[in-house]
C-alpha cells in the first residue's frame, strides 16, 4: 500500500537547509517519492506549528524508510540536523 512521508519544520539555517533540500529531492525522487505538499500555505488546528511542511507520496512504508536510510538521504539529512528542528513519520495509506 502507499504511504505518506510527512515532515514538520522550522528552519533554523536557511542556508544550510537549502543544502539539504537540493541533496534530499533527488534522494527521494529515487525511492518513488512524489511530493505532495512542499511548503505551502497552511492552517495549524493543533500540536506545536512548524512553518514548513511537506508531504512526499511513496509505493509502501517499505519503500519510506529505504530512502530515509539511504546514503543518498543520509547525506542530505547531514545538512538538516543542525540547521533545523523537525518531526517526521510515514503513514500507510489506505489508497
Amino acid at each position: 500500500m502507499p504511504a505518506l512521508w510527512i515532515a514538520h519544520v522550522t528552519v533554523t539555517d536557511a542556508e544550510a537547509y537549502g543544502k539539504y533540500a537540493e541533496l534530499a529531492g533527488p534522494a527521494i525522487a529515487k525511492h518513488g517519492g512524489t511530493f505532495i505538499a512542499r511548503g505551502g500555505r497552511y492552517v495549524q488546528l493543533e500540536g506545536q506549528e512548524r512553518p514548513r511542511n511537506v508531504v512526499a507520496r511513496f509505493p509502501s512504508v517499505e519503500a519510506a524508510v529505504a530512502c530515509y536510510n539511504s546514503p543518498e538521504y543520509q547525506q542530505a539529512l547531514n545538512h538538516a540536523r543542525d540547521a533545523s528542528e523537525r518531526e517526521l513519520m510515514v503513514v500507510e495509506t489506505t489508497e
